[in-house]
C-alpha cells in the first residue's frame, strides 16, 4: 500500500501530518453543552406558544454558543501557532476577543461586539494567567 505523503529523501519513514489543536473540539463541545443548558432553562421559564418555537429557541442558542466555542478554540490555537508561544495569556485574549465579536455579529451590534471582545478576552487571559501562576479562586489557601 502506498503512503499518502511522499517519502523524504534518504528517509524510510512517512512524515507526520501536524495534528490540529484539540482545544477547538473541547471548547466547541463545552460551549455547545452550555448553550443547550441555557436554552433549555429559557424554554422552560418562558414557555413558547408552539413546539416549533421551542425547537427554534433551542437550536438558535445552542448553535450560537457552539460557534462561540469553536471560534474561541480556533483563534486561540491559531494565535499560539502564529506567535510560537503555546502557553501565553495573549493567545487566550485573542481567542476571547474573537469569540466576543461573534455576539456582536449575531445581533448586528458593533458596540456589543466590541464590549464582548474586551470582556471575554480579558476574562480568558486572566483565567490563563491564574492557571499558569497557581492562583486559587476557591478552596483552602495553599501555604
Amino acid at each position: 500500500m502506498g503512503a499518502a505523503w511522499p517519502l523524504v529523501a534518504g528517509s524510510s519513514t512517512v512524515p507526520q501530518q501536524p495534528q490540529p489543536c484539540e482545544s477547538t473540539q473541547r471548547w466547541t463541545l463545552a460551549s455547545c453543552k452550555t448553550g443547550l443548558l441555557g436554552s433549555t432553562f429559557h424554554v422552560v421559564l418562558h414557555t413558547p406558544d408552539t413546539m416549533l418555537q421551542s425547537a427554534q429557541r433551542l437550536a438558535s442558542s445552542t448553535l450560537t454558543m457552539a460557534a462561540v466555542g469553536a471560534i474561541f478554540g480556533a483563534a486561540t490555537c491559531t494565535a499560539s501557532h502564529l506567535r510560537e508561544d503555546r502557553d501565553d495569556p495573549w493567545n487566550y485574549f485573542i481567542g476571547g476577543c474573537a469569540a466576543g465579536t461573534m455576539f456582536g455579529a449575531r445581533t448586528h451590534n458593533f458596540a456589543l461586539g466590541t464590549y464582548s471582545c474586551v470582556v471575554l478576552g480579558t476574562a480568558a487571559s486572566l483565567v490563563k494567567m491564574g492557571k499558569l501562576e497557581g492562583w486559587r479562586f476557591m478552596g483552602p489557601r495553599q501555604t
